[in-house]
């Protein structure tokens, strides 16, 4: 999976959860960050989100359940 997968993913969850349009969502995600796997073995990427307390939260939140399916990106 490539950050751009991993993006199209949030956004997809984002809007079905949520509500709102991927629009808003892409705009407060931002970019993902990509670790090397050598210092971050258990998930090599991040985010910082930016927008409302409120979206944020739901950013972190569905942060944390591709975190588990997909704690690799390359």
């Amino acid at each position: 999976m490539t950050d751009a997968d991993l993006i199209d993913r949030f956004l997809a969850q984002l809007a079905r959860v949520a509500g709102g349009n991927r629009r808003r969502w892409r705009l407060v995600l931002g970019a993902v960050r990509l670790h090397d796997v050598a210092t971050h073995p258990h998930c090599n990427w991040s985010i910082a989100p930016t927008g409302t307390v409120d979206e944020v939260a739901e950013v972190e939140r569905v942060a944390d359940e591709l975190r588990l399916r997909y704690p690799i990106v390359g």
